[in-house]
This record gives structure tokens, C-alpha cells and sequence, in this order.
């Protein structure tokens, strides 16, 4: 089969399952199989549809596509997912540009701690732009934790990394500059509605706020008063809708309180200082 009757044939598997972007799908999971880039496969013109046909598969039976290739690109940079971390979404990359935002002098952050870590993508894109920190990420799964520890390895950062599996910042002493957080922020009624992919695939710990969505920001929220150098930043994400919320809990507990917008104009992160 050649390249072109490959990608046609994935693709139109991919739309009979009510796969979006189906040929851009397609030309993926091609070059995953091939174990090559979608340039990659333009030299393959010989291809059987054994090949592919496991990933193919997997991804019209609704499996996320980042599982299926082990890879997810965030902030530029390439991170290796698993089922036991949520995949990065360019939504949260609004948390590192408020955090950029934040500290216009690079050489101010000399500590980060990412909490609900996952891959590591918050915390291995900060220390990629402050370039005189260090970091620590905690997440509740060892196995994300573990993840996120090889992914600060191959992108050159494990020198300055460290990660910890515990419940949020129990295992965590002193103080931050910066803290992170992609939190679970999804109702429990909300996450029977979601798409397959997300529902039947994602970590459900890292999607649960609990009834109302609100489970993990009241928690992090109560220990950043120690958690925070006088001058230090909280960058929380947020769910849709949860702006006004999560602020008021924020401003509850003492702190200002600032909301950024993502690309889409929609409340993505919520900036908290002393």
C-alpha cells in the first residue's frame, strides 16, 4: 500500500469512529508505526496495513492518540505520557506564560514546586525559562511522579528537578517563589459527559474535583500561606467557569488575586499573591 492509500485508509476508519482531524490523525499514527516523523513516511511506499493496524485500532476504539504514541509536545518541548499521567494540553501553557508574566526578572525564581505534577510538563517548562532554579513536583500517583522524573532527564533538567509522590504539599517543607498547579477540577457529574477519550482513559484522580470542582483548589489554597516566600506567586489552572469561584476562596484565605485569559479569551489561570 503507498503512502497516500495508507493515510486515506486510517482516515477514514478514524472519521467512522468520529475522530476529528481524521487525516492528521492518520498521518500520526502512520508515521508511530513506521517509527518515523509525518515527513518521515513520504519514503515508505511499500507499507502493509498490518503495520498499523494495531495502533489504528487502539485509536478508533477511542484511546487518546498521545497514549498510543507515548509522546505529547507542551511549551515546545517533548514529553514522553502514560495512563498514569493526565496529557498536556496547550490550554495550560497560560499557566507558564502568567508565570512569565509574573517575573519579568528571570533571576527572581530561585524555587518552584509544581503540585499534581503529572508528566512534569509545568514544572520542566518553568525551569527551561528560570534558568537559576530549582524545582520539585509532587504528585498523589508514584507511577507520574516516576514519569516525570525520566522526562527532567532526557530534556536535560534532572539536575535541578526533583519529584515526590505524597498528597499535595504533605511531604514538602519551606519555601517557593513560584508554585504550580494543574489541579482536578472536573465535577463529578461532568466527568460522566465527557468525550470517551478523556472518560474512559484519563487518570480519574487527576480529573475528580470532587462534587463541586472545587476539592483541589480549597486544599492547595489552605497550605500556600506556608508555602509562599513573601514575594512568591501561585499560578493555579482553571476549569471553565471556576474563575469567580476559585478567586473568592483565594481572597477568603488573605491573598490577591489576578485571572488570565488563554488564547480563546477564557478565564485559564488564576495569578495568587501575598
Amino acid at each position: 500500500m503507498k503512502t497516500q492509500d495508507a493515510v486515506t485508509y486510517i482516515a477514514n476508519r478514524l472519521a467512522s469512529a468520529g475522530i476529528e482531524h481524521p487525516r492528521r490523525e492518520a498521518r500520526l499514527i502512520l508515521a508511530a508505526a513506521l517509527g518515523t516523523d509525518a515527513a518521515g513516511i513520504l519514503a515508505n511506499e511499500n507499507i502493509d496495513v498490518q503495520t498499523f493496524e494495531p495502533l489504528l485500532a487502539r485509536r478508533a476504539a477511542r484511546e487518546p492518540l498521545a497514549y498510543i504514541t507515548g509522546r505529547r509536545e507542551f511549551w515546545g518541548l517533548d514529553f514522553a505520557v502514560s495512563p498514569a499521567t493526565l496529557i498536556p494540553r496547550p490550554d495550560s501553557e497560560t499557566i507558564i506564560e502568567a508565570a512569565l508574566e509574573a517575573f519579568p526578572k528571570r533571576n527572581a525564581v530561585t524555587r518552584i514546586l509544581d503540585l499534581g505534577t503529572g508528566t512534569g510538563c509545568l514544572l520542566l517548562a518553568a525551569l527551561h525559562e528560570f534558568l537559576e532554579s530549582y524545582g520539585i513536583g509532587v504528585d498523589f500517583s508514584a507511577p507520574a511522579a516516576a514519569l516525570a522524573r525520566r522526562n527532567a532527564e532526557s530534556l536535560g533538567l534532572g539536575a535541578r528537578a526533583g519529584f515526590l509522590a505524597g498528597d499535595w504539599a504533605a511531604p514538602i517543607g519551606g519555601r517557593f517563589d513560584l508554585v504550580l498547579s494543574n489541579p482536578p477540577y472536573i465535577t463529578e457529574r461532568e466527568i460522566a459527559e465527557l468525550m470517551p477519550e478523556v472518560r474512559k482513559h484519563e487518570p480519574y484522580l487527576a480529573l475528580s474535583g470532587g462534587l463541586d470542582g472545587l476539592s483541589a483548589y480549597r486544599a492547595i489554597i489552605a497550605v500556600l500561606p506556608r508555602l509562599l516566600t513573601p514575594r512568591g506567586v501561585a499560578v493555579l489552572e482553571l476549569g471553565l467557569g471556576q474563575d469567580q469561584a476559585v478567586a473568592a476562596l483565594a481572597q477568603a484565605a488573605g491573598f490577591s488575586t489576578q485571572i488570565r485569559p488563554d488564547l480563546a479569551n477564557i478565564p485559564r489561570a488564576l495569578v495568587i499573591t501575598p
